[in-house]
């Protein structure tokens, strides 16, 4: 067989976006030219890898077994590129990076600044949740990824980089909003309105809710930090999220953040990557938000942090552990 890399590239952003237009699209190639590859492809495997009917397809059984085989081949080919750029140091290439939602809200702000130092790093972003996000590093699918908690069953390590804080959150005409502080007990009586059961933001509910002992009403379960907000802000009930999600609706009055008993909980933000390899693209950002993201989530929140954040090449405690 005289299968290419390219191909294999075009194979898994096919089954990634779950069909040739979208793949195409992301891949800024043509329709035409993403089928040709993968016919060319399946002539050379002599097996037929998709199921076509409708708008999506789907793998058949042969395809499953090669998008395995394909994605170790992948994986081989990065860490082979990354471990000969280390021999000159160039700071360029591909960089991908994977994410929570909840890291969207201040992601951007802080690659526009890595890019001024670094323009030759071609950028992509993946958004996931945490296991999801987990599989995208076991199969090399992204660097690093940006995230609180560690995928579960995944060698890697953990660089923790700044404070999260999550906030309990009301309209702003709710009682709370006017309140000196609310008690734990008073939520018991609250309509909550939640993320879904996998997300970080609902495992900080959680565990809150279990030192209090209180039984929550769930209201509703919304897969989105957006949906939460425009919900709670139509005085549908309270929630509970990541205060760096909330800077517009704070600073438009749109949303209450009440002095509730156990509030804020504090969470870290992570970098987490695994392979025995970092780019050096991968390790020019690795550093870069070692140096600088704590100082930028800080400034934004001012009143969270009291205390005086660290300068950049400032040293300070970081917290590492590697997941068994």
């Amino acid at each position: 067989m005289h299968i290419t890399f390219r191909q294999l590239e075009t194979f898994t952003e096919v089954v990634r976006q779950g069909s040739m237009q979208r793949a195409a699209e992301a891949m800024r190639l043509t329709q035409p030219a993403v089928s040709l590859q993968i016919k060319d492809l399946e002539g050379q495997v002599g097996q037929r890898l998709f199921d076509r009917g409708g708008r999506r397809i789907s793998l058949t059984t042969a395809g499953e077994q090669f998008l395995f085989q394909a994605r170790k081949l992948l994986a081989t080919l990065r860490e082979t590129e990354d471990a000969m750029a280390r021999f000159s140091r160039l700071e360029s290439g591909r960089l991908t990076i994977g994410m929570v939602s909840a890291a969207k809200y201040f992601l951007p702000q802080l690659l526009a600044q890595f890019h001024a130092e670094h323009p030759a790093v071609e950028v992509r972003l993946r958004l996931g949740v945490r296991d999801a996000l987990g599989a995208m590093l076991e199969a090399r699918e992204v660097d690093l990824c940006i995230m609180g908690r560690a995928p579960r069953e995944i060698p890697c390590r953990v660089e923790s980089f700044a404070q999260h804080p999550h906030v309990l959150i009301t309209a702003p005409g709710h009682r709370f909003a006017h309140a000196e502080e609310v008690p734990a007990k008073a939520l018991a009586d609250e309509p909550f309105i939640v993320r879904e059961a996998d997300s970080g933001t609902r495992a900080v509910l959680q565990e809150y809710l279990d030192e209090y002992r209180i039984q929550p009403k769930i209201l509703m379960e919304m897969p989105s930090n957006e949906a939460i907000k425009q919900a709670v802000m139509a005085g549908m009930g309270v929630s509970l999220l990541s205060l760096h999600t909330l800077a517009l609706e704070l600073k438009m009055g749109l949303i209450a953040t009440p002095q509730v008993e156990g509030f804020p909980r504090m969470r870290r933000w992570s970098l987490i990557h695994a392979g025995t390899y970092l780019s050096p693209a991968t390790e020019a950002f690795r550093y870069f938000m070692l140096e600088h993201a704590e100082s930028y989530l800080a400034s934004l929140f001012p009143e969270t942090f009291p205390t005086k954040p660290a300068r950049p090449g400032q040293s300070r405690k970081r917290s590492e552990r590697k997941t068994p």
